[in-house]
C-alpha cells in the first residue's frame, strides 16, 4: 500500500521540486544537528557544507534508491557519513586542517537557550568513542529509529542496540562529566 510519504519519494525521482522541498524540510535540521557531532577533519568545512554536498549527491542519486520516506533518512544519512569521510580523508591527505578552528557559528535561528543545549549536547558526545558517539547522535540527538541508524552508519541493528547501550551508559556512569553542567 502506498502511503503520502511513499509518494514524496517517488515524485522526488520524477524531479518534483515540491516533493523534494518536503523531503528537505523533513529532514535537513536532523542531518545538519547529526553532522555537527561528527569531525569533518577540516576546521574550514561545516556540518552545512557536507549535509549541502549531501543533498546534492542524493539528488543526482534519488533515481538509484528503491524504498520508501523511512529508509530515505538512512539512504540520506548514509551519503552524508561517507561524504564526510570522504572530505576527512582528503584533509588529512592534503594536509588542509588549519592550526587553529575557526570560531563554531549557529545554523539555528532561536533564543540563546537553544544555542547552549546544542553545546552541551556536542561536549557530552565528544566524550564517546566514534561509534557510541554517532549512535547516540542518531537515536538519542536526532531520533532516529534502530533500522533507520543502521542503514545511515552502515552497520548492523545489532550493532546499533549495542553501541547505543554503550554509549547511555558510559555517559551515566562517567564520572568526568560533573564539569560539562546541562543547559538551565
Amino acid at each position: 500500500m502506498t502511503t503520502p510519504t511513499d509518494d514524496l519519494v517517488r515524485r522526488a525521482r520524477t524531479g518534483d521540486a515540491e516533493a523534494w522541498r518536503a523531503l528537505y524540510r523533513a529532514h535537513a535540521g536532523r542531518l545538519v544537528v547529526w553532522l555537527g557531532t561528527r569531525p569533518t577533519g577540516d576546521a574550514a568545512v561545516s556540518a552545512d557544507d557536507v549535509a549541502a554536498e549531501a543533498w546534492l549527491v542524493a539528488a543526482r542519486r534519488i533515481a538509484e534508491f528503491d524504498g520508501d520516506d523511512e529508509e530515505f533518512a538512512g539512504w540520506l544519512f548514509g551519503i552524508a557519513r561517507r561524504v564526510g569521510l570522504n572530505l576527512h580523508r582528503r584533509s588529512a591527505r592534503r594536509g588542509t586542517t588549519p592550526t587553529e578552528a575557526p570560531p563554531e557559528t549557529s545554523h539555528h535561528e532561536g533564543p540563546e537557550e537553544s544555542r547552549v543545549a546544542i553545546d552541551w549536547a556536542r561536549q557530552v558526545l565528544q566524550r564517546l568513542p566514534p561509534r557510541e558517539r554517532d549512535v547516540v547522535a542518531c537515536t538519542e540527538v536526532v531520533g532516529l529509529d534502530v533500522a533507520t541508524t543502521a542503514q545511515a552508519l552502515g552497520i548492523s541493528a545489532v550493532a546499533v542496540r549495542v553501541a547505543r547501550h554503550r554509549g547511555l551508559r558510559r555517559l551515566r556512569d562517567k564520572p568526568d562529566l560533573a564539569g560539562v553542567r546541562p543547559p538551565p
